[in-house]
């Protein structure tokens, strides 16, 4: 048993979430970007050497700090969206660990990704993978 809206009678809070996830995460991936040419700077230059690394970090950081902190990125609060666990409760510090893991394991495995995706854009609660696997789902944030 869920304290979570039902998608058929409640549809309201599911509606347009796949889509403000997009906009959630092109807003955050310039953030992210933006903390990450910051931190070149302050290298003196040597970040660019591990920019790669450099983006997963700093992304991995700013995303357990924010979903911890407000279940929401910066993104996400932008796009009017939000995750909730199964009892409809904001995420907490390890839950937002384990999703930013599972979302930074999807992004390095490409098919993951995919899969996670198609599963967004087709299940009645729009879960993408690790929403599945950690009973986490995305909401429309409640006014």
């Amino acid at each position: 048993m869920t304290s979570l809206p039902d998608p058929e009678y409640q549809a309201e809070f599911y509606a347009l979430t796949a889509p403000k996830r997009l906009v959630a995460w092109v807003v955050d991936s310039i953030l992210i970007v933006m903390l990450c040419i910051l931190a070149v700077f302050l290298t003196a230059f040597v970040g660019l050497f591990i920019w790669p690394l450099l983006y997963l970090i700093i992304g991995f950081f700013y995303r357990v700090a924010t979903l911890s902190r407000g279940s929401a990125t910066l993104g996400m609060r932008f796009a009017g969206i939000e995750l909730r666990d199964l009892s409809g409760r904001r995420l907490d510090g390890q839950q937002a660990l384990w999703h930013t893991a599972g979302y930074t394991l999807s992004i390095a495995v490409p098919v993951l990704q995919i899969v996670s995706i198609i599963m967004m854009l087709t299940s009645s609660k729009g879960q993408g993978l690790s929403d599945s696997l950690l009973g986490t789902v995305m909401l429309n944030r409640r006014a």
